[in-house]
Formats: C-alpha cells, sequence, structure tokens
C-alpha cells in the first residue's frame, strides 16, 4: 500500500542524499507496509538524523526498510491528511504513529 507518488526508496541507500526541503514521508516494514507517517521542516536534517542515531531505539520505526517522500510547503497539513486518509481506508493508525502524536490543528 503506497501512499505517495514518489516511487519507493531503499532506507539507507538514498536516505542522507534528501534536499534540505520541508516535506512528509512514508516509512514502509519489510512488508511494504506503512508504519509511520511524518512530516518535517528539513528532509535532509530528519533524515540523517534517523540514519546516523539508527532511529534513536524507537524499535518500531528501526524496522524501516523503505520509504517514500514529497516535498510540501505545509507539511503538517499534508501529514494529517495522510494519516486520516490512512485511517479512514484501513480503520488504524500506521503502527509507529500514535493516536497521542495526531492531534487535529
Amino acid at each position: 500500500m503506497e501512499l505517495l507518488d514518489d516511487k519507493m526508496r531503499v532506507w539507507l541507500e538514498s536516505a542522507k542524499f534528501v534536499k534540505p526541503n520541508p516535506g512528509v514521508y512514508v516509512l514502509y516494514n519489510r512488508s511494504k507496509e506503512p508504519i509511520y507517517i511524518g512530516q518535517t521542516d528539513n528532509l535532509e536534517k530528519t533524515f540523517t538524523k534517523y540514519v546516523d542515531t539508527e532511529f534513536e531505539g524507537n524499535e518500531c520505526k528501526q524496522k524501516t526498510q523503505s520509504y517514500q517522500r514529497v516535498f510540501t510547503e505545509n507539511p503538517k497539513e499534508f501529514q494529517m491528511k495522510l494519516i486520516e486518509d490512512f485511517k479512514n481506508e484501513t480503520g488504524n493508525f500506521p503502527s509507529c504513529n500514535s493516536e497521542i502524536q495526531i492531534e487535529t490543528p
């Protein structure tokens, strides 16, 4: 289940070579199931931190095998829409997104 129009990319291989632009990203597990929908003002900084720290001991995100990303000027709004669409389609949140993190603007 791919959530973005961006091609699926292998994690680590290209994660550090993302432009430092605002954007939304989706992390996928080995089964290509979306496990996390995130947003940031700087994809390069966020991805470099994830790669360098191996997700800071976050066991859920450590299951990441691939990702998609898209640059957008309103990452928070786009993230909320993706999460809402995912929940409406599946009845659940992605496994690494908790309901606490998802607050409507």
